[in-house]
C-alpha cells in the first residue's frame, strides 16, 4: 500500500490540471496527457480530469482509454454532461454510431441547450444513413426473442468476422481499392493522399516486397496494412463528411463569408466603440505602443470598409489619428504626432466638423508647445479661442497661451493672458486654475519690475496652494516670494539713494542762510586780521554752506529773532585774534558733526571774545 503513495510526484493536483490545460489548449496533448496522469494519481476518480486525460488519448488517437476515462468518469454519476458527451465522441470516433447516438441522446434529454449534443445527433444520423442507406430501403424483422443487445453484438460479430476477412486477402481488397475514383480519393485523404500513392508504389518493387525487417516482419505486410488503414480511413471519412456534405459546406462557407462581408450596423457600432475603449485603456494605462499598434489596425479595417457600413467614416478616420497623434506624442515622436493631428485636421475641416477642428487646433498647439515653437502655439491656440465652449476650457487655453508669451519673454502680454485666465477660473470656481492663473501673473509682474504686485498674486497662490494641501507648490511659491522680496527690498534702497543724492538746492529759505554766513564771516575775517589765504577762506565758505545745507535738512524754519541776536553779537566783536582762526576751524568740525543749531551759534558767538 506504501507504493502508490511514493509514486505520487511532487506538485499539487490543481498545478497538473492547469499545466495540462495550458498544454492542450497548445495542441500538446502528448505533453498534456502525464500531466492528467499525475493529478489523478493524487485525486483518483476525479471526473473531470478523466474527461480531460480521454480528450487527450482521443486526440493522440488511443481510442481504447479513451473509452475508459469516459466510462470512469460516468462510474459514479450517469448524468455527468460532458463525460456522457465525451463518451460518444470516443464511440462515435471509433465507429460505433449506433452506441454513438444513444449517448448523445442521453446527454441531449439532460442538457438540451447544449449545443454540441444536437450536432453530434444529426452527424450520427448522418453517418447510419451513409452506411445503411435510408430508413425506407431497410426492413426490420420484430422477433421476440432477440433485445437489442443481441442485435448489437451480432452487430460486433460480422464487423468482427469482416476485418479478419480483409486482414487475410488484404491483396485481393488493395485491387478492388484501385479502381475508385481518385479524385473522390484525394479530397477525401486530402494530405495522406501523397502517402498512400508512396505505400502503392512501392508495392511495385518486387525485391523490396520481398525483404523483412530486423523482427522477421515482411515490409510487404506493413505496406499493405498501411494502405488497408487509409482505405479504412477513407470510408469512415466519407461516412462522416461525404462529398456531397463538403460541396454543401463550401457553399455555406462561401454564403458565411459574404454575409460576414457586409456587417450588421450593430455589429460595427459594437466593434468601433469596443476598439477605441481598447485604444484609450492602453494609452492611459502607460502603454503608447500598444495603443498606436491597436490603432493603427483599426484604421486600416475601417478603410476597408464602404461607407454604406459606416456612415461617419471620415470623422471616425479622423479620430483615430487623433488617437494616433497622442500616442506618438507619449512615446516622444513629436513630427510624426505632428503629421498625425494634422491629417486629423485636414479630415475635420474637409467635413466641416467643428469640435473636430477643435480638438486638432489644441493638440497641434501641444505639439508645437513641447518642441519649443512657443509662435505657432500661440497663433494655433489663438484660432481655437472663439471654438472655447467653458470658461474651463478657457482657462486652460488663455493660461498656456501665457506661458507661451513669458516663454518668449513678452511679459506684458503674458500678464494679460494671465489675467484672463484668473478671471474664467474665479468665474468657473476652480482653485487649482486659481493658483495656476495666479503663479503666471506674478511671473509676468516680476518680469516688468512690479514688485510690489508680484508679491500680492504670490501670496494669493500660496493661499490656494494651502487650501488644496499641495506642498510643493507651497515650497515652490514661498522660494519664489522670498526672491520677489529681496528684489524689492533692493529696489527700495536704489530709490532712496537716488533721492538723498538729489539734495533741494531751489529753497529760498537755504539761499538766505548761506548768504548770512557768508556775510558773517567776512566781517570776523576783517575785524580780526585774519592772515588766511584766499583759499582757506573759499574752504570755510564751501563748509559754511555744506552746514547751511544740513541745517535745513533737519529744521527747515529758523527762529527769525535767533538770527537777529546772533547777528549783533557778532558786530560787537572788533577785536580779532589768531584764535578766531582756530576758533573757526573748531565750528567748522563741530557743525560737521551734526550738532544742533543753537550750539554752533554759541561757539561762533564766544570766539570773538576770547
Amino acid at each position: 500500500m506504501a507504493e502508490p503513495a511514493a509514486e505520487v510526484p511532487p506538485g499539487t493536483f490543481p498545478g497538473f490540471v492547469a499545466e495540462g490545460t495550458l498544454l492542450v489548449r497548445r495542441g500538446e496533448h502528448d505533453k498534456a496527457l502525464p500531466c492528467f496522469t499525475n493529478a489523478l494519481l493524487l485525486r483518483p476518480g476525479d471526473k473531470q480530469c478523466l474527461v480531460a486525460r480521454s480528450k487527450c488519448y482521443l486526440k493522440l488517437g488511443d481510442t481504447e482509454n479513451s473509452l475508459k476515462d469516459a466510462e470512469a468518469s460516468l462510474q459514479n454519476d450517469k448524468t455527468f454532461s460532458k463525460g456522457l458527451y465525451q463518451k460518444a465522441e470516443t464511440l462515435y470516433t471509433m465507429g460505433d454510431f449506433e452506441f454513438a447516438l444513444v449517448f448523445y441522446h442521453r446527454g441531449y434529454r439532460l442538457r438540451p441547450e447544449l449545443q454540441k449534443f444536437r450536432l453530434g445527433i444529426q452527424k450520427c444520423q448522418e453517418a447510419i444513413v451513409n452506411c445503411i442507406g435510408s430508413p425506407s430501403s431497410v426492413k426490420l424483422e420484430n422477433n421476440e426473442d432477440i433485445c437489442f443487445l443481441s442485435r448489437q453484438a451480432e452487430g460486433r460479430k460480422a464487423q468482427q468476422k469482416l476485418q479478419i476477412k480483409l486482414t487475410k486477402d488484404q491483396k485481393r481488397t488493395s485491387k478492388q481499392e484501385r479502381v475508385r475514383n481518385p479524385q473522390t480519393e484525394r479530397q477525401l485523404l486530402g494530405e495522406l493522399y501523397a502517402d498512400k500513392a508512396f505505400l502503392e508504389k512501392l508495392l511495385k518493387d518486387e525485391d523490396l516486397m520481398r525483404s523483412t525487417t530486423k523482427q522477421g516482419i515482411q515490409v510487404k505486410d506493413l505496406v499493405l496494412g498501411g494502405i488497408t488503414y487509409l482505405n479504412t480511413r477513407t470510408e469512415f471519412w466519407q461516412q462522416q463528411k461525404p462529398i456531397y456534405a463538403r460541396v454543401r459546406e463550401r457553399k455555406l462557407m462561401k454564403q458565411r463569408w459574404i454575409r460576414d462581408k457586409k456587417r450588421k450596423p450593430d455589429e460595427v457600432a459594437r466593434y468601433i466603440v469596443k476598439s477605441m475603449e481598447d485604444i484609450d485603456m492602453l494609452l492611459a494605462g502607460g502603454s503608447p505602443e500598444e495603443s498606436l499598434k491597436k490603432a493603427e489596425h483599426v484604421l486600416k479595417t475601417i478603410q476597408g470598409w464602404s461607407d454604406e457600413e459606416v456612415p461617419n467614416k471620415n470623422e471616425l478616420i479622423g479620430n483615430l489619428h487623433n488617437c494616433m497623434g497622442n500616442a506618438q506624442m507619449e512615446m516622444g515622436h513629436t513630427d510624426a504626432a505632428l503629421q498625425s493631428h494634422q491629417t486629423d485636421l485636414e479630415l475635420a475641416r474637409q467635413n466641416n466638423l467643428p469640435d473636430a477642428i477643435s480638438r486638432a487646433l489644441d493638440n497641434i498647439g501641444r505639439v508645437y508647445a513641447r518642441i519649443g515653437k512657443f509662435q505657432q502655439a500661440i497663433d494655433t491656440w489663438e484660432e481655437k479661442i472663439p471654438m472655447a465652449k467653458s470658461s474651463l476650457e478657457k482657462t486652460w487655453l488663455f493660461h498656456e497661451i501665457g506661458q507661451c508669451y513669458l516663454e518668449l519673454n513678452q511679459a506684458e502680454e503674458a500678464r494679460s493672458y494671465g489675467q484672463k485666465s484668473l478671471q474664467s477660473a474665479d468665474e468657473e470656481g476652480d482653485v487649482e486654475w486659481q493658483l495656476s492663473a495666479s503663479v503666471l501673473v506674478a511671473q509676468a509682474q516680476v518680469k516688468l519690475k512690479d514688485y510690489q504686485a508680484a508679491i500680492i498674486n504670490f501670496e494669493k497662490a500660496l493661499e490656494k496652494a494651502k487650501l488644496l494641501h499641495n506642498d510643493d507648490a507651497q515650497q515652490a511659491i514661498i522660494i519664489a516670494l522670498n526672491d520677489v522680496s529681496k528684489s524689492f527690498i533692493e529696489d527700495l534702497k536704489e530709490a532712496e539713494r537716488e533721492v538723498t543724492s538729489a539734495s533741494p538746492k531751489d529753497d529760498d529759505y537755504s539761499s538766505e542762510n548761506t548768504e548770512e554766513s557768508s556775510r558773517r564771516s567776512a566781517e570776523r575775517e576783517g575785524s580780526a586780521g585774519s592772515e588766511l589765504s584766499v583759499e582757506t577762506r573759499s574752504n570755510e565758505r564751501q563748509e559754511d554752506e555744506e552746514e547751511e545745507a544740513e541745517k535745513d535738512d533737519e529744521e527747515p524754519e529758523k527762529d527769525e529773532e535767533e538770527a537777529e541776536e546772533d547777528k549783533e553779537e557778532a558786530e560787537e566783536d572788533d577785536e580779532g585774534n589768531e584764535g578766531g582762526d582756530e576758533d573757526s576751524e573748531s565750528e567748522k568740525e563741530e557743525t560737521g558733526t551734526g550738532e544742533s543749531e543753537d550750539d554752533a551759534a554759541e561757539q561762533r558767538a564766544a570766539a570773538p571774545e576770547e
